[in-house]
């Protein structure tokens, strides 16, 4: 009797897993440009956060400014391109 339950438990675990809803809820296609703005607030963050770390001694000064050059670098791509895109829409 416990095999047949325990049977029984696991094919309806894996018919929940792996079933697929009849509906899926998608929410607003987004724009590269939206995108690009949420990334460069995301790397901003990350760059306060790194700071404030840096400052309660988390990281010596060569990994500080290893990782702060290689965010203000990604944050620049991301100016740059974001730039680029509002100008072809202008």
């Amino acid at each position: 009797m416990m095999v047949f339950a325990c049977i029984a438990l696991s094919a309806a675990a894996l018919i929940y897993m792996f079933s697929v809803p009849e509906s899926v809820h998608q929410g607003p296609e987004q724009t590269r440009i939206a995108f690009l703005e949420e990334r460069k607030e995301a790397v901003y963050e990350n760059l306060r956060d790194l700071n404030f770390e840096f400052k309660s001694g988390k990281f010596t000064q060569e990994d500080y400014d290893g990782m702060r050059a290689g965010m203000e670098a990604e944050a620049a791509r991301l100016l740059s391109e974001i730039d680029q895109l509002e100008s072809a829409q202008a």
